[in-house]
């Protein structure tokens, strides 16, 4: 009834995070989607922009996959049904009522091809010793993704993470009016990453894709 009723007028839910302020779960034009305040988090214009990144990327459908920053999961849903991947996925979300929603509105559940992990990403990649074909950074908390994610330090661990041919598809920023930083990480590893910034995506996002040399 829900759906049919979001057709006519959107219907909305609203519950309250410590990371992540007022979240919104909302049925609009028969479809659900997760959104912060001001921004999308899952299953509408953020599902796009990251779909538009994976179809620059050529990624094996057993690829192992690092997802850094889960959301309510859409981009899980996008690389199971419309990229048919059927390896492993490692998703770390900080945000515990972000992992409850993915469970509860949108069943992204744990499985043997989906391992689910309730930590900052940060911690998580500095820590990390294991290593994966690709790695989706989707790293926002609201409109801004946090400054420690387009530091140097970090990204020298990050690639220690990535196989030889693996990819990265970092999710910068939205309407970026300096890319300043991103353009530092594109010079600093001219030997290590093939990089190519795409902006404007859907008129929003920039993204930053790489290819481990």
């Amino acid at each position: 009834m829900k759906k049919i009723v979001s057709y006519i007028w959107p219907l909305t839910k609203k519950i309250q995070s410590k990371i992540n302020g007022t979240l919104e779960i909302t049925w609009m034009n028969g479809k659900k989607v997760l959104d912060s305040e001001t921004a999308n988090y899952s299953y509408g214009s953020l599902q796009r922009v990251l779909d538009y990144g994976l179809s620059k990327i050529y990624f094996d459908s057993k690829a192992s996959i690092l997802l850094l920053g889960m959301g309510g999961g859409s981009v899980i849903d996008t690389l199971r049904n419309r990229y048919n991947h059927r390896g492993h996925i490692t998703a770390i979300e900080i945000d515990p009522i972000i992992i409850q929603l993915a469970k509860d509105e949108f069943y992204i559940t744990e499985n043997k091809n989906l391992k689910i992990i309730a930590e900052d990403a940060h911690r998580f990649v500095i820590n990390c010793k294991n290593t994966y074909d690709l790695i989706i950074m989707d790293l926002f908390i609201d409109l801004k993704v946090p400054e420690e994610f387009y530091k140097i330090e970090f990204w020298d661990q990050l690639i220690k993470l990535m196989k030889p041919k693996g990819n990265v598809l970092f999710n910068a920023g939205i309407q970026l009016d300096d890319d300043s930083d991103l353009q530092s990480l594109i010079a600093n590893y001219p030997k290590e990453i093939e990089f190519h910034l795409h902006d404007n995506v859907h008129g929003t996002n920039t993204l930053l894709i790489g290819r481990k040399k």
